[in-house]
């Protein structure tokens, strides 16, 4: 089985402020090499604002060498510079917004090549917040709200960025009454493991298997690997879904998902990420 030497950083949306703080603690470098990209953000000029308020955020805790990478319309993935930036960087950090917008921008790209490269065979961080976690493996959600995803036609799914795969990662997960159109995505696709992650709450996934939670919220697992029947596939469109089967756990700090094997365990207590944030910056 491939190695993956990379780690993925998810966190849910909201307040992302304890959880950078928690990354910056536990993983990330003052002199970290760290490229902030907010092409998920749909106005070019609300991206300028929020990547650049992501950026400050890191400067902030200390870091000294963070980075705004512009990519939009105007602005090509595939520059020579991006390319350079991609290359030296140490943790490549996705901000919220528009999955669908942020995929179709990478998608396709040397630039995104390059991170799967790096992913796969150096020990980079790629960390992302409510779209940016979304886009992280090959397949994504990016409709379905409510009772209503549980009808079919009312989830929907594009293609992602695929750094990981066989995995649905779904961000706002109880503020936005997710779990149905995660259920149905995980239902329609039993070889997949969906993750949930509420707001404030992140997960960090090492060697593209073990998925920890960090920061004080529940993560959401859905299993599919037992379900014994589902008609996601042959049920007429607008008829409600049926899944027998399906198993759900909710992990914490302290206990980990191993994807590959299906399995529920503590993380040894020497191997955890800190629970608490840094203290105020002055």
């Amino acid at each position: 089985m491939e190695q993956v030497k990379g780690r993925l950083i998810a966190l849910g949306g909201g307040d992302d402020e304890s959880l950078i703080k928690l990354i910056r603690l536990n993983i990330c470098e003052l002199t970290s090499r760290i490229e902030v990209i907010a092409t998920a953000t749909p106005l070019p000029s609300d991206a300028v604002v929020s990547g650049n308020a992501y950026k400050e955020a890191f400067e902030e805790l200390g870091c000294s060498q963070v980075h705004f990478m512009h990519i939009d319309e105007l602005h090509p993935a595939d520059t020579p510079d991006h390319l350079a930036r991609i290359q030296q960087a140490d943790v490549i950090f996705f901000t919220g917004g528009d999955q669908v917008r942020l995929a179709g921008f990478l998608n396709g790209t040397a630039l995104l090549d390059l991170m799967r490269h790096r992913y796969k065979t150096e020990d980079i961080i790629i960390a992302g917040t409510s779209a940016g976690a979304a886009i992280m493996s090959d397949r994504m959600i990016y409709n379905g709200y409510g009772h209503y995803s549980l009808i079919k036609g009312e989830m929907k799914t594009a293609e992602g960025c695929s750094l990981i795969k066989r995995v649905y990662i779904d961000t706002h997960f109880a503020e936005r009454g997710r779990f149905g159109r995660l259920a149905h995505a995980i239902a329609h696709d039993p070889d997949y493991v969906g993750i949930g992650l509420s707001e404030e709450t992140g997960i960090i996934i090492k060697a593209g298997d073990q998925v920890e939670v960090f920061g004080p919220g529940v993560v959401t697992i859905i299993d599919g690997s037992q379900i014994r029947f589902s008609n996601t596939r042959t049920v007429e469109e607008n008829d409600p879904i049926a899944v027998e089967n399906l198993k759900m756990h909710l992990l914490v700090h302290g206990y980990r998902y191993c994807l590959r094997e299906h399995l529920f365990q503590p993380v040894p207590r020497a191997e955890r990420v800190a629970p608490q944030a840094l203290p105020e910056t002055k």
